[in-house]
């Protein structure tokens, strides 16, 4: 069982079951009845063509377990933003948080402003994976549902508590210098 302050790996896989991208040096911050909430800050990606990077900025994290997508709050020096994955529910396996990225993507700007992203991937991987029509209806509708909650800024699209659980991951990561 995962609990505060354990270290995990992130592992974001493709339809057709091949990994997509990693993250490493993963702080879990809360795990709740359905969602998992972790930090991260100078984590190292790895792409599925063995591309590696560094994130720049501190960020928190939400996975949930009966909700497909996911929820990545940057905290930049001009503001939060807020990177939506359209994806399948979480799952942990005692190796990583996994979860199946469906290439929609919505980005929520600091304002609140968003705007939706990868239509194009998602309609060739839709046809080129062959994504079953309930998982197509599942995806569009979760976009929706992604969109209404972006618009009422509820959770996680709140600041103060982006904040909130910024300071718990620097505490729980001692040296973390602030930003």
């Amino acid at each position: 069982m995962l609990k505060r302050g354990d270290m995990v790996e992130i592992h974001s896989y493709k339809h057709d079951h091949h990994v997509h991208r990693t993250w490493n040096n993963i702080t879990v911050l809360e795990i709740t009845k359905n969602c998992l909430v972790v930090g991260n800050y100078k984590s190292r990606v790895v792409e599925s063509n063995g591309r590696f990077w560094t994130t720049k900025e501190p960020a928190i994290c939400f996975f949930y377990d009966n909700k497909w997508f996911n929820v990545i709050a940057m905290l930049k020096k001009e503001g939060i933003t807020y990177y939506c994955n359209l994806s399948s529910p979480y799952v942990y396996d005692d190796e990583a948080i996994k979860y199946i990225d469906y290439d929609l993507d919505v980005k929520v700007f600091n304002d609140y402003s968003f705007k939706v992203l990868d239509r194009d991937e998602y309609k060739e991987h839709l046809n080129q994976m062959h994504y079953p029509d309930k998982l197509k209806n599942i995806i569009e509708a979760e976009l929706l549902n992604l969109i209404e909650l972006i618009k009422r800024k509820e959770p996680p699209f709140n600041h103060e508590l982006i904040y909130n659980y910024y300071e718990m991951y620097k505490n729980i990561n001692k040296g973390l210098k602030d930003k």
